[in-house]
């Protein structure tokens, strides 16, 4: 299944599964990862972790953290498929309630995702990075003070 239409259809199942996530439910999102212990997350909400114990629990609290929301549309701006590896870099536009806000604001995350083949050549993410830093940023923004 390393072909790049059959990255294609695991993107396509992305979408409704971070539908789902965004609606507070993160069992369709987790079916997508891996759940080995090389597997890694790094989400806008705290350090990036290692090994599926780890990443399902970032997954539930960030699941916890919206609510009544949707993926309103995604930029892809590259993808690369090979037998053993697959990536994809995008910029998400989501909206959502978030955290404590009771009403839907609509947001962009810069994510990349890496992908390989496990159970009968399946797709699976083995990383995933998302910020929130969508746009250009001044050199002194990295500044932590």
């Amino acid at each position: 299944m390393a072909a790049v239409d059959d990255l294609d259809q695991v993107l396509e199942q992305w979408y409704p599964a971070s539908d789902e996530f965004l609606k507070g439910n993160p069992e369709p999102v987790k079916k997508m990862w891996t759940h080995r212990e090389d597997v890694t997350l790094a989400n806008p909400y705290g350090p990036p972790v290692r090994g599926w114990d780890k990443v399902e629990e970032v997954i539930d609290h960030a699941t916890s953290q919206a609510r009544e929301g949707r993926l309103v549309s995604v930029e892809i701006v590259a993808k690369h498929v090979s037998p053993e590896l697959a990536y994809v870099v995008q910029i998400e536009h989501p909206e959502a309630e978030l955290g404590a806000r009771e009403d839907i604001t609509p947001f962009a995350l810069r994510v990349t995702m890496i992908f390989r083949p496990e159970e009968e050549g399946a797709w699976k993410i083995v990383h995933r990075h998302a910020d929130p830093i969508s746009t250009p940023q001044p050199a002194e923004s990295v500044i932590q003070e």
